[in-house]
This record gives C-alpha cells, sequence and structure tokens, in this order.
C-alpha cells in the first residue's frame, strides 16, 4: 500500500499549505505520512454541538489516545490555529462518515455533509514522533515497508464521559530493547502526539490475540530478537464512536490525516 498518492506531478509536498491545495483538488490521496516533513499531521472526530462537551471531556480525561491541538467553532470549517487556509470539509484525502455507529461512507469530500452543528477535534498523530525517532537512527519497519502502521483494538478502557466510552486503540512499532528503551525517553517529550508507549510486549495482556492480525492498518513481521511497542492511538475515537453510537460523525480514514502549519518542535516543547 503506498504511502501517499498522486494524481499530478510537481506537486511540492514540502509546504503545508500546498500539501492542503493539493489534497482539496484531488491531487494528492491516500495516506500522508511523509508530506509536509516537521509539521504535525492530525487525526479527525467531527460531532454534533450537542455533544461536543462530553467529547471533549473524553479527550481531557483520555489525553494519551486523543490529545487535542485543534477544535473549531461549531459550523465553521476553519482552524486558523492549525492553518490560515483551512477547511476541514477538504483538507483530509479520505474521511469516514458514521452513522448510528456505522460507517457509511468513505468520502474524498465532506462538504455535502456539512452542518452548521458541526464541531471539528483535530487530535495528535503519531507522525510527529515518528520523524524524532527515525531522526535518532530507530528503525520504523511500516515506513521502510510503505504500508500503514498496524493498530489493535486492545481490553484497556477509555475513561468514560457522557455517552464515550469503549477501548484503547494501539498502534505498535516492533524494536529490539535498546531501541525501545530509547523510544521511551524520546516520545515521552512528545505528550500532544501521544507521548511514551502505553505497553511493551506481551500482546496478549493488553488483549491482542493476534500480533499478525491488526484490527487497522497492515501487519508487519515482529522479529524474534524485538519486542512489540504499543503507543495509545488516535484511531481511539473511532473505536468509540463504534460503541457510542451517535447519530451522526465523521472522522478521517486511518493514516489519511490533517497536514497542519503546526511545527514538531513546537508540540515537543508543549
Amino acid at each position: 500500500m503506498a504511502i501517499a498518492q498522486f494524481r499530478a506531478p510537481n506537486v511540492d509536498i514540502t509546504d503545508p499549505v500546498k500539501v492542503r491545495q493539493a489534497v482539496r483538488r484531488g491531487d494528492i490521496t491516500g495516506h500522508t505520512a511523509g508530506l509536509a516533513p516537521g509539521r504535525v499531521q492530525g487525526n479527525l472526530a467531527i460531532l454534533p454541538k450537542d455533544l461536543a462537551a462530553d467529547f471533549l471531556r473524553f479527550c481531557t480525561l483520555n489525553p494519551k489516545p486523543c490529545p487535542i491541538i485543534g477544535m473549531s467553532e461549531p459550523g465553521n470549517p476553519a482552524i486558523p490555529a492549525l492553518g490560515a487556509d483551512l477547511d476541514i470539509r477538504t483538507d483530509i484525502p479520505r474521511y469516514r462518515v458514521w452513522k448510528d455507529g456505522v460507517m457509511v461512507d468513505d468520502p474524498t469530500d465532506i462538504r455535502s455533509a456539512w452542518r452548521d452543528d458541526l464541531v471539528a477535534f483535530v487530535i495528535g498523530c503519531s507522525f510527529s514522533f515518528e520523524e524524532a525517532l527515525l531522526q535518532d537512527g530507530l528503525p520504523m519497519r511500516h515506513i521502510e515497508n510503505n504500508t500503514t502502521v498496524p493498530m489493535w483494538r486492545t481490553s484497556i478502557q477509555c475513561q468514560p464521559a457522557g455517552p464515550f466510552a469503549g477501548p484503547l486503540v494501539v498502534s505498535m512499532r516492533p524494536l529490539k530493547p535498546a531501541d525501545a528503551i530509547r523510544a521511551v525517553q524520546i516520545t515521552s517529550r512528545f505528550p500532544a502526539v501521544h507521548g511514551a508507549p502505553v505497553h511493551i510486549g506481551l500482546p496478549e495482556s493488553i488483549g491482542i490475540k493476534d500480533i499478525t492480525k491488526p484490527d487497522y492498518g497492515d501487519p508487519i513481521e515482529v522479529k524474534p530478537d524485538e519486542l512489540p511497542v504499543f503507543w495509545a492511538c488516535g484511531v481511539t475515537p473511532q473505536s468509540v464512536i463504534a460503541a457510542a453510537k451517535p447519530p451522526f460523525a465523521i472522522t478521517h480514514a486511518p493514516g489519511s490525516m490533517l497536514v497542519t502549519d503546526l511545527s514538531n518542535s513546537r508540540i515537543a516543547a508543549l
């Protein structure tokens, strides 16, 4: 699976504004890993205003999987703090539309689904800490394989808030023990994008029955001299939406993120 797909030549993937414009035109599709290096990318959850306060409280109670980096005003698709030209309805390569907890569509544009009562939440993404891990020489096998990081629903339950409750979703990167220790040290500096791992080794102890069969993303090999290292994941709201069954919600498709103007260095300082 390609990380990013391009329908037009000469797309400038280094500038976050130009990346969003290319996504808006449909010139960039698929996953966004590797786009706009040094810039923060975000997961997305959009809910009606009458559920927004409960969801905000859910995120506050569960900061590891749901660190909020931006939030819109009701009915306003702009989030100026994340990008002056940003339009949450068009600037993600692929969305998921949910009704009563069931995904009913996966469009590339949600203008036709947008409503005046919708509030958008942008949640920190692991791409930021992955960049720091790569800069320190730690291998990221899913990036080497040009695939999506594997993710699982776990037996760990999030702290509930109003109707929102459900299992924590984790992403996994296999690392040798010394690299796992270094990864803990590095990612601890990035609490706004999930921070340090929530679990290392023994996947069955967090309810993962088969490490070769992720619930989201693509499987990757864990070699005999490696440990599976698990981080809280921004796909958690999708498992919670499926459990809470709100009448209407929109999320990103896993791997298809919102590219923002925020710098990873700024996120590390938060």
